[in-house]
């Protein structure tokens, strides 16, 4: 048994004695034709393909017919599950047609490729792999099409060494015949083969002494792997031809045809394997698309035009006449004129361009140019669309439901079925609204989903609603998602269980505040109701240890937020009320001092804290008063343990209960002392300018300053001993940051004045200096307030003034006061806004007026 196979000289048709070796390339669909038909002509007892034996009890899972391809075996590491690796298969993948023939014709298949549990250990421990043999960790870096059938890793960040680089044995064959493109040589060699006429294995044997040629000039090629997998692979026929004889068939990519013809010992090849580490390793199916399979997506085997192949595979008889109306009809589809005479035009100027190439047939080549020009009218806009929709193609493929699966995974179908959530590789938009039960689930499972790291589903911007009820998503299944969902299963059995142990240990491992808080906004919108203690007691300890007010100043809008979903979602947000409210207060007392001593940047940057708690104190007082969070009794929540109601002797009133409390004081107490910061922010000379504006502005905006107020207080800004880039500033900060100032300025002649007077008069030293920032400023108003401020700017301030005493307001398109008889005319779409109309009704019928139930107030 040295020899694993001899060379009949004498046989008939060429034939090879021994084992009927099939070189191949990997998903190539004339390479599947051809194996089709040598398996058709020499009907062997036992067909061995290349792929991990641990396979083999899956292989009869491909005569479900809920199998259809594109699907791939995938292996993990039992104990580490991000630790995996992939072999895809397509339907004209030679592999998957040489295991459909075996199922067909009730033959033994059975895969001899290195096992995964030594593919998956490789580079895990450099010590126990054998000397010279120093390869890559369950990556099969193999580059060259015709082999390149290896796994492709979906293993941990970081896990192993990079992959060796390797001869392209088809690179080289197409240059030695005089192409410059190997697809192009491929195709004209191979793909435009028939298999009707002719020896069935005269493929084979061609393919197979260019192979030998190419080792004897390259050897492995640059990897060294390659023979330790050669070596398995010899072990294996070996013993299939003592079971079955020479009437086996070897379905392998044909770089490794000559090494499985060399004169080795067993002893020998055992030597090759001995001392390879090796992890548990679990196997199943899961679906592949077609863009995994083109090489665009780093995948090493990959083709660039799975569409393309799939097409020919599925019609050899007329292949160009039925690609031209596949294309013909997507155009359609999309809008463009198309007519059967562009059908007809197209496939003739392919079948020139061919002839006029030397090609036996179209390629896809010819086949785009004719598109290009007949069809997309020469331009390249349509074109994308053809090779992103046809000639690469977004097909998923689908597993039957007994292919084994971890319980996680289990739990997710069940899911997605109940839900009616199909995965799709095909990227699509979902509009949810978040009222409605079913949309609800929705979104909480792909929240879960998201904190497991299984990104199925991207979050992105609603479009024509900005109500809280509604979420958008981006929805893509991609095949790495399987390995993610095998990772988490460690987290759980179910997809909420996971979601909830996940949740816990990023709490506890979370260094900063911010992220905690983040959590805890997503355990929300999850609906992790039991992570939530756990995550709020981190938030708790991580405030009280943090000093950073920057830090407390970030985390504090997205704690906030995360109350508001009491509201939309009916989950229990109360335990975070005391929290935020705490952590608010922290913040009115440390952002003073921290304001202080500034740069530019570090200006500009607590500025954008300052709006953020800004916004984030109205959404808490909000909260408060609508009773999101929990009642408030003597400083202590109801909730709390000490609280009036409690069980006695469970806890103590909190000792130091003030009126500056912030949950004392609720919805008014928390505003109050906001306002009570920025006043101190906005006259404090140590602040820089442009935070000294933002609180004048914020103060402005809620009523807590009049007009006087605020014009003396910008006087005073750009008095001349103030210096012009401390004014600029300031003047950033009142009108600038998308705050709306520019309307603040039409309508305010005086601010615009004092603005208006403060620039006049800066020397043209410092008016260099400022010009940059007030541009930045005064460039993000839109086009007609910039208009309308240089017109009034235009008119200065003595033509103002006259026409607001000759009765006009001053400002172009204002009149000189309200307009009481236009202002009621919108009252009965207001009240129709409002959903007023109803209750109103009554009140009316009870003596009740329109001013008695506050419309006027509320329309203003």
């Amino acid at each position: 048994m040295a020899d694993v196979a001899g060379v009949d000289e004498g046989g008939s048709e060429g034939r090879v004695r021994g084992p009927l070796l099939l070189g191949v390339r990997h998903h190539g669909p004339g390479s599947a034709r051809a194996v089709r038909a040598a398996l058709d002509a020499a009907r062997p007892r036992t067909v061995l393909i290349e792929g991990p034996p641990e396979a083999d009890a899956l292989i009869a899972l491909a005569a479900d017919e809920a199998m259809r391809p594109p699907v791939a075996l995938l292996a993990h590491a039992v104990d580490e599950p991000g630790r995996s690796a992939f072999w895809p298969l397509a339907e004209f993948s030679p592999e998957w047609v040489a295991i459909r023939w075996a199922l067909e014709h009730q033959v033994p298949a059975r895969f001899i490729d290195l096992p995964a549990t030594h593919t998956l250990a490789w580079g895990e421990d450099a010590e126990r792999v054998p000397a010279g043999k120093e390869g890559v960790d369950g990556v099969d870096g193999e580059e060259g099409p015709v082999d390149g059938n290896g796994p492709d890793a979906g293993r941990a960040p970081g896990a192993g060494a990079a992959a060796d680089v390797r001869v392209d044995p088809l690179a080289v064959l197409a240059e030695v015949a005089g192409y410059d493109d190997p697809e192009r040589w491929w195709e004209d060699v191979v793909e435009h083969r028939g298999t009707g006429d002719g020896d069935a294995f005269a493929p084979f044997l061609g393919l197979e002494e260019a192979m030998g040629a190419l080792r004897e000039a390259y050897g492995s090629g640059g990897h060294e792997r390659d023979l330790v997998r050669e070596a398995y692979m010899r072990l294996q026929v070996r013993a299939a031809q003592r079971e079955f004889g020479d009437e086996v068939a070897v379905v392998c990519g044909a770089w490794h045809v000559p090494a499985l013809r060399w004169k080795t010992t067993v002893a020998a090849d055992k030597a090759l394997l001995k001392g390879l580490a090796k992890v548990k390793a679990d196997m199943t199916w899961v679906p592949w698309t077609n863009r995994r399979l083109a090489r665009a997506s780093g995948y090493g085997a990959g083709i660039e035009s799975p569409g393309w192949y799939g097409h020919l595979f599925g019609a050899p008889d007329r292949p160009v006449e039925r690609w031209m109306t596949k294309v013909a009809g997507l155009l359609r589809d999309e809008d463009r004129i198309v007519s059967s005479a562009h059908v007809i035009e197209a496939v003739r100027l392919a079948e020139t361009l061919a002839a006029m190439r030397g090609r036996p047939l179209p390629g896809l080549s010819e086949t785009t140019d004719a598109v290009r020009a007949v069809m997309c009218d020469g331009s390249d806009v349509p074109l994308a669309l053809v090779r992103d929709r046809l000639v690469v193609g977004d097909v998923l493929g689908e597993v039957p439901a007994s292919a084994p699966a971890v319980p996680l995974q289990r739990d997710l179908d069940r899911i997605q079925r109940r839900l009616r959530l199909k995965p799709e590789a095909l990227e699509r938009e979902l509009e949810l609204d978040l009222r409605k039960e079913n949309d609800a689930e929705r979104s909480r499972l792909l929240h879960r989903l998201r904190l497991l790291g299984v990104g199925w589903g991207e979050q992105v911007a609603s479009r024509g609603s900005t109500g809280t009820f509604r979420e958008t998503w981006r929805l893509r299944w991609e095949p790495e998602l399987s390995v993610r969902v095998a990772e988490a299963g460690v987290w759980g059995t179910t997809v909420f269980a996971a979601a909830t142990a996940k949740a816990e240990g990023d709490a506890v491992a979370a260094q900063a505040l911010a992220d905690v808080t983040a959590l805890a906004e997503r355990c929300l919108l999850a609906e992790l109701p039991d992570a939530l203690p756990t995550v709020m007691r981190v938030l708790a300890d991580r405030a009280a240890l943090d000093a950073d007010v920057g830090h407390l100043a970030q985390a504090l809008p997205a704690l906030v937020r995360s109350l508001r979903y009491g509201d939309v979602r009916g989950t229990d947000t109360a335990a975070m009320t005391d929290v935020a409210a705490g952590l608010a207060e922290r913040v009115f007392v440390g952002l003073p001092p921290a304001c202080a001593a500034l740069d530019a940047d570090a200006a500009e940057e607590m500025r954008r804290h300052v709006d953020a708690v800004h916004g984030a104190v109205g959404l808490l007082g909000d909260a408060v008063a609508s009773g999101a969070g929990p009642e408030v009794r003597g400083g202590v929540p109801a909730s709390a343990p000490g609280a009036e109601g409690s069980v006695p002797g469970q806890g103590v009133p909190s000792p130091d209960v003030t009126p500056s409390k912030p949950a004392a004081l609720g919805h008014g107490g928390l505003r109050v002392r906001w306002h009570a910061v920025l006043r101190v922010l906005s006259v404090r000379d140590t602040v820089p300018g442009v935070i000294r504006g933002r609180g004048v502005r914020l103060l402005l905006d809620d009523g807590q300053l009049g007009q006087e107020e605020v014009a003396r207080l910008m006087g005073l800004a750009l008095s001349p001993g103030t210096p012009p880039g401390d004014a600029a500033a300031w003047i950033e900060g009142f009108v600038g940051g998308g705050s709306g100032g520019g309307m603040l300025l039409v309508h305010d002649e005086r601010l615009l004045g004092l603005v208006d007077a403060w620039l006049t008069g800066v020397s043209a030293e410092a008016f260099t200096d400022v010009l940059p920032l007030l541009r930045r400023t005064f460039s993000a108003y839109e086009p007609g307030v910039r208009r309308t401020l240089g017109e009034l700017v235009r008119r200065g301030p003595g033509e103002r003034g006259r026409a607001a005493v000759g009765g006009g307001s001053g400002i172009p398109g204002f009149a000189a006061g309200l307009d009481v008889g236009r202002a009621d005319a919108v009252v009965p779409v207001v009240r129709l806004l409002l959903g007023l109309d109803q209750v109103d009704m009554g009140r009316e019928g009870a003596g009740g007026g329109l001013a008695d139930n506050g419309l006027v107030e509320v329309a203003g």
